[in-house]
């Protein structure tokens, strides 16, 4: 009896997958709502597409976060808290970060600095901003030669 209940919730999984894919389309793509701001402010940064990026559109954002000039896909991730991807080397990329917010006046939180070169990942830490958060800057090589940069303000 125990088998036949788990046959059933099998199959009410598979065509709930299957109803789903019907109402995409069967293409895989979630629907997005449109966006309504019309206007973006001046400061708003613009995001380069990746090559291999099916959506020619530039995305941009009002953000303080520097970005590199190749930063692609960028998500904001909520409060204040961005992700995007680059095509920079770990150590292009530190030393980017280290440059911009060296020359803000932010002191790094060394203590707190972890560079792996191994596995390609580091994560950094910066006072100074005005907020009295620490901006916490981590990054992930995704091994086909881009990476993550995730940014946001922190208390740390």
């Amino acid at each position: 009896m125990k088998h036949y209940r788990i046959y059933l919730a099998i199959a009410a999984l598979v065509l709930a997958s299957l109803a789903c894919q019907s109402v995409l389309g069967g293409r895989g793509e979630v629907p997005t709502a449109p966006s309504n701001d019309s206007t973006q402010p001046d400061d708003a940064q613009p995001t380069a597409t990746s090559d291999d990026n099916n959506n020619s559109d530039a995305v941009t954002t009002s953000t303080d976060f520097p970005m590199t000039a190749d930063a692609f896909n960028l998500v904001e991730a909520g409060e204040g808290s961005i992700v995007y991807y680059t095509k920079l080397s770990m150590d292009d990329a530190l030393k980017f970060y280290r440059d911009e917010y060296t020359a803000r006046g932010y002191k790094e939180r060394e203590i707190t600095t972890v560079v792996d070169s191994t596995s390609g990942i580091f994560s950094i830490v910066f006072d100074g901003d005005p907020s009295g958060k620490a901006v916490v800057i981590q990054s992930v090589d995704l091994g086909d030669g881009s990476r993550t940069i995730a940014i946001r303000l922190e208390d740390v």
